[in-house]
């Protein structure tokens, strides 16, 4: 899709959402970037001007439903929905697994898009997928705010699209640098710090 990544780089810098350090990422990777997309999320017209330029990519694939995993992708989804006058419902961890709770269901057929704030190696959009398949729906397209999984297949079996790809390096905790330098591991958008 094509987007303007200085415009969209330039919305995070403004919410002061491209952090460095030591981050424990949800995949289990570690980074010393971090994109915090809650910041972003937090201003109500940014957040909507954002989520409708990449709702742009999806105006003719008559979505019904868009959904994404708790935490991150919940604004996204609500955002995307909006714009393309869809509903939007949320899955989250239940057991360790994702599963659709507080009455939410997906109906046979549906068309669904699924939404998600970050995408690294896109564990959490494929439970999410498997999911929405296992009730009967169908996925027709996924999508993220940003692409960090640089070039790796997600295994979602169609294209990620997203405002922005970001190549962030990430790399497993036995073979981090900044563990082996004593930087402290900082875990956003959960307690801060391991």
């Amino acid at each position: 899709m094509p987007a303007h990544d200085g415009a969209v780089l330039e919305a995070f810098r403004e919410a002061k959402a491209l952090l460095e350090g030591h981050f424990l990422l949800t995949s289990g990777l570690h980074s010393p970037k971090y994109l915090q997309c809650a910041l972003v999320m937090q201003d109500p017209a940014r957040g909507e001007r954002l989520c409708r330029q990449l709702a742009r990519a999806f105006a003719d694939d008559r979505i019904q439903c868009v959904v994404g995993p708790a935490m991150g992708g919940i604004l996204v989804a609500y955002e995307l929905a909006r714009a393309l006058k869809a509903r939007t419902v949320f899955a989250e961890r239940q057991d360790g697994r994702m599963t659709f709770r507080r009455g939410f269901a997906i109906q046979p057929g549906e068309r669904v898009l699924l939404a998600e704030d970050v995408v690294t190696t896109g564990g959490s959009l494929r439970e999410v997928q498997e999911l929405v398949t296992a009730a009967g729906g169908n996925v027709v397209a996924i999508c993220a705010l940003v692409d960090r999984s640089s070039g790796r297949d997600a295994g979602f079996g169609m294209p990620l699209t997203s405002l922005i790809k970001v190549d962030v390096p990430t790399c497993p905790p036995e073979d981090c640098p900044l563990c082996r330098d004593g930087v402290p591991l900082q875990q956003p958008g959960r307690t801060g710090k391991k």
